[in-house]
Order: structure tokens, then sequence, then C-alpha cells
């Protein structure tokens, strides 16, 4: 018996060495990648599969699960494109505008509602989990008529680099950033940092992204929130191999777009020269106009 005991020790030993092993090949190839001048075509998730994560993701996010049974998702008013594209997608729900705000908002009717629920169920990965389960999947097993009822899941605890879920979630709250330090001890006197930060009240879902991206983990005392951020040219190489592939839906696109060509021009090493920091400046000072910008859905 101890015999077994032992060689399933060494089993679990190896196992986890190989997946360590596996790890590091895949942060390895992602390091060595050189992230190329153009990027593909903007594309929107096709599959439902694909469609579920961002989903899930944007409205734990910006999106709420109310006692009278209804999801609704808020938007800028600048993404009004991606409010009409989610509603066309799920076929129910209404766009309105929300009043003295620059602000829509996209409300499910019960169809809707239905919908979604089976789309994002088990896509979950925030504390919202529990609103969800309560006051949607619960009413909807015993007051409507489903012939097959939904199940109950517990946190999603996939890897986020593998589907659509922080694409979605970045839609909502995240924001890309050029920062150009003045500082004497540099050559030019300059310093570039790119930033991708997302601010949360917890710090669960930023530990994973963190864990996914490397970067910078920090707490903001005077508003009780936590920040996660890029503090390297190879964390931020991370997030563009992740948002190349899983492409962002709202206006926020265009600005990762303009990041994405200040990163290239650091990768050649062209920031290190008077007329690199020149274009990274203007691509800076251009920033944020996406929001006079539209994006086709």
């Amino acid at each position: 018996r101890q015999k077994k005991i032992i060689l399933r020790q060494k089993y679990k030993e190896k196992k986890n060495y190989s997946n360590k092993i596996e790890k590091n090949i895949i942060l390895s190839q992602d390091v060595a990648k050189i992230i190329s001048d153009h990027m593909a075509k903007h594309k929107k998730p096709t599959k439902i599969e694909d469609f579920g994560y961002y989903l899930a993701g944007l409205i734990e996010g910006d999106g709420n699960f109310s006692k009278c049974h209804s999801i609704s998702i808020c938007f800028h008013i600048n993404d009004a494109p991606l409010a009409y594209y989610i509603k066309k997608r799920i076929g129910y729900g209404i766009v309105r505008k929300i009043k003295n705000k620059n602000a829509i908002i996209y409300f499910s009717n019960i169809k809707g509602t239905v919908i979604i629920a089976n789309l994002i169920n088990g896509k979950l990965r925030t504390n919202k989990i529990d609103k969800f389960n309560n006051n949607i999947i619960s009413y909807l097993n015993s007051k409507i008529t489903i012939k097959n009822p939904l199940l109950i899941y517990p946190k999603d605890v996939s890897n986020l680099k593998n589907n659509y879920w922080l694409s979605g979630f970045s839609d909502a709250d995240s924001s890309f950033q050029i920062k150009i330090l003045k500082i004497k001890e540099r050559k030019l006197g300059f310093e570039i940092r790119l930033n991708y930060q997302l601010d949360q009240k917890t710090k669960f879902i930023l530990e994973q992204v963190k864990e996914l991206f490397g970067g910078y983990l920090g707490y903001r005392k005077s508003q009780d929130t936590y920040y996660f951020g890029t503090t390297s040219f190879e964390s931020a190489k991370k997030v563009i191999i992740y948002f190349d592939k899983f492409h962002l839906l709202s206006s926020k696109h265009i600005n990762f777009f303009k990041w994405r060509k200040a990163y290239r021009i650091i990768q050649r090493k062209e920031h290190l020269t008077i007329k690199g920091i020149e274009k990274i400046k203007k691509i800076k000072l251009s920033m944020n106009s996406y929001l006079k910008e539209t994006l086709e859905l």
C-alpha cells in the first residue's frame, strides 16, 4: 500500500513538472514572437461558444442581473453600435439612452434573458455569478417551462488566454495608455511606457490577468480599488498577442490599434531616436480621438 502511495506521488510530481515545462514553452514562444505591422481584419466572435464568453466578460464588467429577472448592459454613447449588435445577436431586448448621461443601456426581455442565460452559463468568473444563479437561473428553472433546466455552475477557472472572456471584460473596464515620462538619466531625456490597465473593487480577477500578462497589481486606498497595469514591453507584447486573437468589439479597439502601433515603433527600437519619440507623441495625442470615430459591427 505504501508503495502505491509513493508511485502515485511520483506520478503527480512528474505530471506537475510536465505541465510546468509545457507552460514555460508556451510563454517562451510568446516572448519570441515578433508583432507584425499588419493586423488581421477586425472580426467578431462568430461561434456561439466564443460569443458566449465575450458576452459573459462584457456583462461581468458593465452589466447587471436584476431581481426583476432582466439582464442589462451599460455602454458609453459612442459604443451604440456595439449595443445594437448585442441586441441583434440576441434577437430580443431594447436599447435606451440614459437620461442626462453619455450612456445607453441594453435591457433583455424574458426571451432574451433565456437566450443570454444559455450563452453565458458556466462562463462567469466574478462574484456576479451569485446574482446570476439567484436572480436568473433559479427563476427560469422555477417559473419558465424549459425543456432542459439550466444547471448551476461554480466560477469558471479556465485559462483566460483561451477565450473571448477578457475581450468582453476589457471592452467594459480597460484602458490603453501611452506614458511619456521626462527622465534626465535617459539618453534622450524620455522614457516610454505602454500601460494596459484594469480597475476593480476586488483583486481576484486582476490576479488572473497578472498571471496571464505579467505586470503590476496595486491598491488605491483613497478609492478602495485595486488596479492592474503592464509594467514592461514584454507584458505589453503578451497583451497584444491576446487581443490580436480575440478582438475588442467596442471603440476601444481603435485605441488598442494605436497603442499597438506605438509598440511596433518600440519593437524596431525607433523609440531610441528623437524621430521615434515624436512618432509616439503623435500617436499619444490621437488616443481617445476614437470617441469621434465609429467601429462597424
